[in-house]
């Protein structure tokens, strides 16, 4: 069983079966840094602790200014996974993440309404995004530097 640094489920992440664990790779499971890792490194779990629940309160002020309900929790999310490609106006799209890295966020679901809104930061930037339900239609809402 792969072991991760920050105490993340790894059975339920979606690369498991492609990732070697974040404690065989010093906190670098996909190559790029994990802000999760970083941070326990640096100081442990409570330095941690205390680092997420700092950004959750941020993430739910950027979610109340666009009437988005809270987040309850913030989880440890591979790039890969979240790095969605948003229309531009000139009609290309562009990917705001690294791939390699590992961000926190969440997901916010009305399925009834066929909208999710993503939260993805680390470190340095809040992003906001709504996309349908499939995960289809991406649309950038909020890209903030913290």
């Amino acid at each position: 069983m792969k072991q991760a640094i920050c105490g993340a489920d790894c059975a339920s992440c979606p690369k498991k079966d492609t990732c070697p664990g974040c404690a065989a790779t010093g906190g670098r499971p996909f190559g790029g840094t994990c802000v999760a890792a970083e941070y326990i490194k640096a100081g442990g779990q409570k330095h941690y602790a205390a680092f997420k629940k700092q950004l959750l309160t941020e993430v739910n002020r950027v979610l109340e200014a666009h009437d988005i309900p809270e987040a309850d929790t913030l989880y440890e999310l591979p790039g890969a996974s979240v790095n969605l490609a948003y229309p531009i106006p000139s009609g290309r799209t562009v990917k705001f993440l690294d791939d390699s890295k590992v961000y926190l966020g969440c997901q916010i679901e009305f399925a009834d309404m066929g909208v999710c809104y993503g939260v993805v930061a680390d470190t340095t930037f809040i992003l906001l995004c709504a996309y349908s339900v499939d995960g289809s239609e991406p649309e950038l809402i909020a890209y903030q530097k913290r």
